[in-house]
Parts: C-alpha cells; sequence; structure tokens
C-alpha cells in the first residue's frame, strides 16, 4: 500500500454493520396538584386524557378535588386510572409536575431534586427567589406558553386566545343588559334594529376569533392594528368584509363615539401599547362595554386597571370596564379540554422517546419552552431580568 494513502489498512478491512439501537419506551410518574392560585379553576388533564396515557403505561397522581373546577370530578379520574391523593405534598413528588399555575415557594419546597415542572411562567408575577429556589432544587422547568411548535406558532398560548376573543364578545353581550349598568341593547342584529358597533384593536388569534363571534352574532366591526399583513390576514379568514384600519388616532376618536364595545386585544413586546386615550374613553357611549383583554400586559386602554373574576368590572366616565386577566379561567371547563389536547401527545411522545432528556435533546419545541435545566437558567430574557446567571441551552445539549 502506497504511503500516501489516506485510509490504514485497518479501515480498508469490511466492517461490522451497526443498525440504530431501538429507543426504550420511558414509563412516566405524572403528578397533578391541586391549583392553589386565586380563581383558577382549570387542570392540565382531563380524564379522558388520564386514560389514554394510563392505557400505555404511565402513572398519575392527582390531587383530591384538583379537577373541581373544571366540573371533573375524583372518580371521574379514579376510573381512568389515577391515583387520587389526599396528601397535598404526594401530586408534588412525582417525576413531572403538570400545572396551570407556577408553583409557589412553598410548592417548591414539596418538589423532589431533579423534577421536570411544566406550568405557565407568569413571569410579570415572578420574583427572583422563585428562580433561586428552582436551581437550589435542580429543577427543569418548562413554561407551556412558551412552548412553540414546527410551524412557528406557540400551540397553547393561541388555543388560550381562541378561548379569550371568542369569551370577550360573549362577556360584552352579557354586561350589556339593562341588569348590568348597560344601555340594554342586544349584541348582534334584529329586524328593524340597527345593529351594535363592535371595535376590536389587535388582529392576532384573540382578534380574529372576537369578530369572528361579533360578526356571527350580527354585529358591525372595526378593527385596528398597526401590522397590515395582519389585517390582510384576517380579511381573508373572515366570512364577510370589515373595516379595517392602522392606528390612528383620528379614526380610532370616531370609531370609539359610535361603538357599543371596545375590546383591546394587543399585546406588544413588553407592554401593550396604549391605544386608546382616557380622553377617547370620556367620548365613548354612556354605558358602553370596554373589554381589556391585554390587561395582564399593562392594557390597551389609559383608563384600564387590573379587575378579579370575584369583582370584574368598574364604571370610569359612565364605560363600564372589565379587565381581568386570565379570561379563559372563567371558562374552565373548555380552557381545561383545550390545554389537556395539547399536553397529552407531548407527554406521549416524550414517553415513545424513552423520556424527557431524549426528547428534550432533538424537539427543538420543548427547549423552547425550557427556562430551567437541571437548576440552570437557559431563558435569556428571564436571566437579564432577574440578573440571573444563564446558559444557552443548546449547549447544554451537546
Amino acid at each position: 500500500m502506497s504511503q500516501f494513502s489516506p485510509f490504514s489498512k485497518e479501515e480498508l478491512i469490511p466492517q461490522e454493520e451497526k443498525l440504530e439501537i431501538k429507543k426504550q419506551k420511558g414509563e412516566l410518574f405524572i403528578g397533578l396538584p391541586k391549583e392553589t392560585y386565586l380563581s383558577e379553576k382549570r387542570v392540565c388533564l382531563t380524564p379522558d386524557a388520564v386514560a389514554a396515557l394510563s392505557a400505555n403505561g404511565h402513572r398519575i397522581v392527582i390531587e383530591t378535588g384538583a379537577g373541581d373546577g373544571a366540573n371533573f370530578t375524583d372518580k371521574e379520574y379514579s376510573d381512568a386510572g389515577a391515583k387520587i391523593s389526599y396528601n397535598v405534598e404526594e401530586a408534588f413528588k412525582c417525576n413531572i409536575v403538570l400545572k396551570v399555575a407556577p408553583p409557589t415557594e412553598t410548592e417548591i419546597a414539596y418538589l423532589n431534586p431533579k423534577t421536570i415542572l411544566i406550568s405557565s411562567l407568569q413571569l410579570k408575577t415572578q420574583c427572583k427567589s422563585y428562580f433561586e429556589a428552582l436551581t437550589k432544587k435542580k429543577i427543569t422547568a418548562i413554561a407551556f406558553d412558551y412552548i412553540k411548535d414546527d410551524h412557528n406558532s406557540y400551540p397553547i398560548v393561541k388555543s388560550l386566545s381562541e378561548i379569550a376573543g371568542t369569551a370577550s364578545m360573549l362577556i360584552a353581550g352579557e354586561l350589556m343588559s339593562g341588569t348590568n349598568k348597560g344601555n340594554g341593547l342586544l349584541l348582534g342584529n334584529i329586524g328593524g334594529v340597527p345593529p351594535t358597533s363592535v371595535v376590536i384593536f389587535g388582529a392576532g388569534t384573540v382578534g380574529e376569533y372576537a369578530a369572528k363571534t361579533a360578526i356571527g352574532l350580527g354585529a358591525r366591526v372595526k378593527v385596528f392594528d398597526n401590522s397590515i399583513s395582519k389585517l390582510r390576514k384576517l380579511q381573508d379568514c373572515l366570512s364577510s368584509p370589515i373595516y379595517t384600519s392602522t392606528l390612528q388616532p383620528k379614526s380610532i376618536h370616531k370609531a370609539l363615539m359610535r361603538c357599543d364595545v371596545a375590546i383591546g386585544a394587543v399585546r406588544g413586546k413588553n407592554r401593550s401599547p396604549i391605544c386608546a386615550t382616557e380622553e377617547m374613553v370620556q367620548r365613548m357611549k354612556e354605558g358602553a362595554i370596554l373589554v381589556d383583554v391585554a390587561i395582564d400586559r399593562g392594557g390597551c386602554f389609559e383608563t384600564s386597571n387590573v379587575t378579579t373574576h370575584k369583582t370584574p368590572t368598574f364604571v370610569k366616565h359612565g364605560v363600564i370596564h372589565y379587565c381581568v386577566p386570565n379570561i379563559p379561567a372563567r371558562y374552565s371547563r373548555t380552557a381545561s379540554v383545550s390545554i389537556s389536547n395539547i399536553f397529552t401527545p407531548y407527554l406521549l411522545h416524550i414517553a415513545d422517546e424513552g423520556g424527557f432528556e431524549n426528547t428534550a435533546r432533538f424537539d427543538k419545541s420543548l427547549r423552547n419552552g425550557m427556562y430551567a435545566y437541571h437548576g440552570i437558567l437557559t431563558n435569556k430574557t428571564v436571566a437579564n431580568w432577574f440578573d440571573l446567571p444563564f446558559r444557552d441551552i443548546n449547549l447544554l445539549f451537546l
């Protein structure tokens, strides 16, 4: 053999074929604690989802009463194959813990080290000690509202936005009745009666479903957004043409003066932009309804202040304001089914891939949602916000 040959003698000898080893299917041990956050009635898995997971050999522990808010009983969960726990801590001791609201620091203390926590993050309500507690226990934490799929969309956020958009119009219709200090109008179009007028700020998912609901009831709809692409897309997906415009103060002023309902659904990057000033709200009709769906990001109306599910409205300048964050929690069963439909395939996929570690290594959507890996912060926004050390998740999986 020539001394200049790029191959060694051993490399030229036929080698044994190496086949890919079949992934060993993993068994999941999932805990569903009862939600303790004020007015949070949703649950991450329905009894049907539990039945599907149990049929695949996975174990589920549910704290008693966890499904009560969404009208799912302990018996339904038990019949589906879950273990009902009467100990507050037991559901937190599972390998994977599912929650809608993020756990409190007391609840984090219940978690075993290296637990996988899947919940919302609700960054604006968190403090530095929350992330320090996760780090101390080496928790791997995934924010389901940050999970981005292969289509570059956020499936759970989108699903809950659909509920919020539809619900915003149903809530407005309810508030318009005379019993709620409204002007006594019916949201819709009755023969011989002028249709109600609706103004929507935002042409995203919330705005789209609010517009669909309003049009379905026969209302006149005007949508404002600074993205021409979003406005064009919205017009394409609606059953009838509507008035659309960019956010121009003069046009907004006119539209608000004539409308019966105004919906705020522009989120923005850090804070929702103020689309309507106090002066504009002051010029609205007496008894008009204002539903600010973006209140969790600061709100689209200058007059908006956070309200609760218990006391949802206040009146300012004669306009009824509904500014409850987390509107989907009001429709807890629908929201729970929606969340569960997204969680169940994810969990089954994690098991099929041999466990969370294997899945996260190759599944970009899970890594997008991860903000802590074995206690190491992997979300730059969170790290910068609280001045904490940060590591790129992709480097940890090398």
